[in-house]
C-alpha cells in the first residue's frame, strides 16, 4: 500500500507575491482590506514567512525542494504550486486546468524536467485542455487525496468541475467522492483542502460546511470506511484555515502535521491533544500569505511521491 505522507516537498519561493484580483471572486479567504493596507510590503513579508517555514521544515528533517518563481510572467499565486501539479508514486505527473488566466502561467515544465533528473517520471497526464471549455480542477486544492486507498474527495465549485474530476478518475484509477460545501455566509467553498485534511489514520473535516445531511453523512461514512478517525472542526475554525493542514514526514519517518499558526490557535485544547497523539504539530506564522493569497500551509506544499531513480 502506498504511503499517505512523503518527506519530499516541492515549494515555490515568491518574487511578486500579492493579492490576485482574478481569484478573489471565488476565494472568500482573500482579505481585500488587508491587501490594500499591505500591498507595498506583501512580497517582502510573504518571502520572510516562506523562508522561515522552509527553514523549520528542513531543520526537522523534511526534504524541501525550493524553486524560485520568475519575475515574468506575473504570477502572484505561484507560492501555491499544489494547484497546477501533483506527483504520484506510480511515476505519474498530473497537470491541471486552472480558472484564473494568470494562474495558468504558473505551470513550469522546467521544474518537471529538473525533477525528472532525480525521480522516475513514467508519464504526464495533461488535463489543461479543459480550460478551453471553462472546466477546472485545481489539483490537490480541488481534491483531497487518500493516496493509500486511491480515493479523491472533492467539493464541487467554480474551480472543481465534475467532468474533469471524472477524467482524473478515469486516467489515474482514483475513485471519487464529490459533494457540495459552503462557508458561514453560504458561499461555495472554493477548494476542498480548506475544509478537509486526510492523513494516514485520521481526517480533519468541517462537516458543518456540507449543508446537505445526506452528503454530510456520506462523507463521514466514506472517511470512516477508509479507517480514519474523523476529527470535526467548526465553520469558524475552517475560516481560520484549520482544514488546510498536511501530514508530511521526516526522512526518518517522523509524522508531522503542518499548519499555520492561525489554524493552530483556532484549535481547542482537546483537538490539539488528540492530534498530538497522531503526529507532531508544526505551525508557522503565514498571516501575510493567508490574507493576500487566501491559501495556507497545505496550499504551499506539493508532495513529491515520485519514485527515486
Amino acid at each position: 500500500m502506498q504511503s499517505q505522507a512523503t518527506s519530499r516537498i516541492l515549494m515555490i519561493r515568491p518574487v511578486r507575491f500579492g493579492f490576485n484580483e482574478q481569484t478573489a471572486e471565488s476565494n472568500a479567504f482573500q482579505d481585500i482590506k488587508l491587501a490594500a493596507q499591505t500591498k507595498d510590503v506583501a512580497q517582502d513579508d510573504a518571502r520572510r514567512e516562506f523562508d522561515e517555514m522552509v527553514r523549520q521544515l528542513e531543520a526537522i528533517g523534511v526534504d524541501v525542494m525550493v524553486y524560485d518563481d520568475t519575475l515574468e510572467p506575473y504570477t502572484p499565486d505561484s507560492i501555491f504550486p499544489n494547484n497546477w501539479v501533483s506527483f504520484h508514486a506510480s511515476g505519474t505527473v498530473v497537470l491541471y486546468p486552472m480558472q484564473a488566466e494568470n494562474r495558468r502561467l504558473e505551470r513550469r515544465p522546467d521544474i518537471i524536467n529538473n525533477l525528472a533528473e532525480r525521480f522516475h517520471v513514467a508519464k504526464i497526464i495533461d488535463l489543461t485542455h479543459f480550460e478551453q471549455e471553462g472546466k477546472f480542477l485545481e489539483g490537490t486544492g480541488s481534491m483531497v487525496l487518500d493516496r493509500m486507498y486511491k480515493v479523491a474527495f472533492a467539493c464541487l465549485s467554480p474551480r472543481t468541475h465534475a467532468d474533469v474530476l471524472d477524467e482524473f478518475s478515469r486516467q489515474t484509477g482514483y475513485r471519487t467522492v464529490s459533494f457540495r460545501a459552503t462557508d458561514a455566509n453560504g458561499k461555495a467553498v472554493y477548494h476542498t483542502n480548506v475544509l478537509m485534511c486526510i492523513a494516514d489514520t485520521f481526517a480533519i473535516v468541517c462537516l458543518a460546511a456540507i449543508s446537505d445531511p445526506d452528503e454530510r453523512l456520506m462523507v463521514r461514512q466514506e472517511l470512516e470506511g477508509l479507517r480514519k478517525r474523523v476529527i470535526d472542526i467548526s465553520l469558524e475554525q475552517m475560516a481560520s484555515f484549520a482544514g488546510n493542514m498536511l501530514m508530511v514526514q521526516t526522512r526518518k519517518g517522523q509524522k508531522l502535521l503542518v499548519m499555520s499558526t492561525r489554524a493552530f490557535e483556532s484549535l481547542t485544547a482537546k483537538q490539539i491533544d488528540l492530534l498530538d497523539d497522531y503526529a507532531t504539530l508544526l505551525h508557522f506564522d503565514l498571516s501575510m500569505i493567508e490574507g493576500n493569497g487566501g491559501g495556507s500551509a497545505r496550499c504551499m506544499m506539493a508532495e513529491v511521491h515520485l519514485p527515486l531513480k
